[in-house]
């Protein structure tokens, strides 16, 4: 058996070794669970049979060819394909009374970059509502610096929200490519909320959690955030104007559960403290 540098796998098997055979495939597929791996192909492999007066392989060669190759697949190292990048939607209520906000919003979104470096990166798409039925979607960022240019652009106007919009857009970029979590931060809920928590719930069936930040302490919006939440998997956490840091942390542990996952949310809250654990409480509750 050989492995090549594109972790092709090459078999040379003798007539009777069927047994052999399906122990290795049945070790393969542990192994790339046990070394952690992201992917492990194995194609184009070649059985060569061979007559009982030619070659044979004693049992124990099959054995120490697995071995062998089991020793060379923990050796590899992790690595995360670009198109595995974690996906986040960031939706921000750009209606008059958010300004203040979106200007905080707009020196502390880095950290979502940040804090996801080392697990493979981050694509961001930021998306806001403003005015009488106006909404935008950006094209998918991998920069803080590409995300605070489109940010700078935006300025707020008043109007009602339009949550209802917002997760329509996110079921359809879902459907199209996985999008791994959305942020929101607004203060206000101006729209049935049964119906928004009805697309929540549709999310949640797509594997998209909401992360509902709620400047102030509004109650009807805090009552049907926090719903939105559970329906859809995800976490609620309110925040006020002074709170810049606390937001900050809180927008990067979200980040880190879209491009790591639970684990590496458990393991950046660990690190963080804060508020961060109230969040995986919430994910755990859901």
């Amino acid at each position: 058996m050989s492995i090549t540098d594109n972790c092709h796998l090459r078999l040379n098997v003798s007539f009777g070794c069927e047994a052999e055979i399906a122990s290795l495939f049945s070790l393969l597929l542990h192994c790339s669970a046990a070394a952690n791996l992201s992917s492990l192909s194995v194609g184009r492999y070649a059985l060569h049979a061979m007559t009982k007066d030619n070659q044979k392989l004693t049992q124990r060669s099959v054995k120490k060819n697995v071995a062998t190759f089991l020793d060379k697949v923990a050796k590899m190292p992790v690595v995360k394909p670009a198109a595995d990048r974690g996906r986040l939607i960031f939706a921000m209520d750009a209606t008059a009374s958010r300004e203040p906000t979106w200007k905080s919003a707009c020196q502390i979104q880095s950290q979502m970059f940040d804090e996801t470096a080392a697990l493979g990166g981050l694509e961001i798409q930021l998306f806001f509502y403003r005015g009488q039925m106006e909404s935008s979607a950006s094209p998918w960022l991998r920069s803080s610096e590409e995300l605070k240019q489109r940010m700078r652009e935006v300025y707020c106007v008043g109007g009602m929200t339009q949550i209802s919009q917002m997760l329509r857009h996110a079921l359809r970029e879902t459907g199209r490519h996985k999008v791994n979590a959305l942020v929101f931060v607004g203060d206000c809920i101006e729209e049935p909320v049964e119906k928004l928590c009805q697309q929540a719930g549709e999310l949640g069936m797509h594997g998209v959690p909401l992360f509902l930040f709620q400047e102030g302490d509004e109650p009807v919006a805090e009552k049907g955030f926090r719903k939105m939440a559970q329906l859809s998997g995800g976490a609620y956490c309110p925040f006020n104007a002074g709170s810049a840091r606390q937001l900050a942390e809180l927008l990067g542990a979200v980040a880190v559960y879209a491009a790591g996952g639970r684990r590496a949310l458990e393991d950046f809250g660990r690190r963080q403290g804060g508020d961060v654990p109230k969040l995986l409480q919430q994910l755990t509750k859901g």
